[in-house]
């Protein structure tokens, strides 16, 4: 059976309430989420937070994490606070 992955659109804004709607979504998923981070030029704190919780559920759950278009200022953020590994980067 082909894997359908879920497919979620990050708006800077709202990094965290959307984080936590994809969490909310990787029951239905299987294997796979892709998180669109094509418009976030920047992330606090609280997204970071909320990044490191989704991970942490995503690996319970045998979900893999695809971050879509993160630009390389939000990139070198996730390597610096060790959350780069956990996550797989496509543009």
């Amino acid at each position: 059976m082909p894997m359908i992955p879920v497919f979620l659109n990050i708006d800077e804004e709202r990094v965290v309430l959307d984080l936590q709607e994809a969490r909310g979504n990787l029951d239905c998923s299987q294997g796979e989420a892709v998180l669109d981070f094509s418009s976030v030029r920047r992330i606090d704190s609280n997204a970071l937070q909320a990044m490191e919780g989704f991970a942490r559920i995503a690996d319970e759950k045998a979900v893999k994490i695809v971050l879509r278009g993160v630009n390389v200022d939000v990139y070198k953020v996730l390597k610096l606070v060790k959350l780069a590994h956990r996550f797989t980067f496509v543009n």
